[in-house]
């Protein structure tokens, strides 16, 4: 079971602007790509800001003469602004192609964008995320998320049999329902919360048993590693 990182759901068919970008191209751009923003780059492709249609929405107010700019909230100067230099917001809110899509909708949210440029180790583009990238993997079939649940958590990570794994797992409306019985308590949550972990995954409803519970038990050192093992104790 792989983690899903930005770089699996990005667009890498991206088009940016340069900090001279006029206005009108800026406009004609986002209007004939159906996009929102636009990541502004320099020469070398590092990403230095982002302009948006509402960057450009205040042109509708009544800018303030050139002149007088300095004196007047950002917002007026943007009004005023002719290329994308003096429209973008910067720095940029931008996204490491390695992150996860967690990282990514959280950082949408805490910044209130709708689109992320996607960069390298090295701060240049390689693509944007938009929050339709993220949302659209809610979108998978239910006997998708079966398939990926039963195989991935339960075969290879649990190692059941492939009987019991099958049996275990029902989801409907992207809602999976575990049951069955475990062999330790310890293994509860961790199934669960590996079950939450797939991209798709609505919500989990926990009808699992187990045959022993040893929850209360405190080895001297561990004896089994690996994902079920990382995940207990970062619990």
């Amino acid at each position: 079971m792989g983690r899903v990182l930005i770089r699996d759901v990005m667009t890498t068919d991206v088009h940016s602007v340069r900090k001279t970008t006029p206005f009108k191209d800026i406009a004609r751009i986002l209007a004939g790509r159906g996009i929102s923003a636009l990541p502004v780059a320099d020469d070398e492709c590092t990403v230095v800001g982002v302009v948006s249609e509402a960057d450009l929405l205040h042109k509708e107010i009544d800018p303030a003469p050139p002149r007088l700019v300095a004196r007047f909230s950002r917002r007026r100067a943007k009004g005023a602004g002719r290329v994308a230099a003096d429209l973008m917001t910067a720095p940029a809110v931008t996204i490491d192609a390695d992150a996860s899509i967690v990282e990514g909708a959280r950082r949408m949210l805490d910044n209130g964008v709708k689109r992320l440029p996607v960069v390298d180790r090295y701060g240049k583009l390689v693509g944007i995320v938009s929050r339709w990238d993220l949302v659209r993997l809610f979108a998978r079939a239910d006997d998708e998320l079966r398939e990926e649940i039963v195989h991935d958590v339960l075969e290879r990570a649990l190692c059941l049999p492939p009987a019991e794994a099958t049996a275990a797992v029902a989801v409907t409306d992207g809602v999976v329902t575990l049951t069955g019985r475990l062999e330790r308590k310890s293994l509860v949550p961790i199934t669960v919360s590996l079950t939450r972990r797939v991209p798709g995954v609505v919500d989990v409803v926990d009808h699992l048993t187990f045959a022993m519970d040893d929850t209360h038990l405190k080895p001297a050192e561990p004896g089994d590693y690996g994902v079920t093992h990382d995940l207990w104790h970062q619990r």
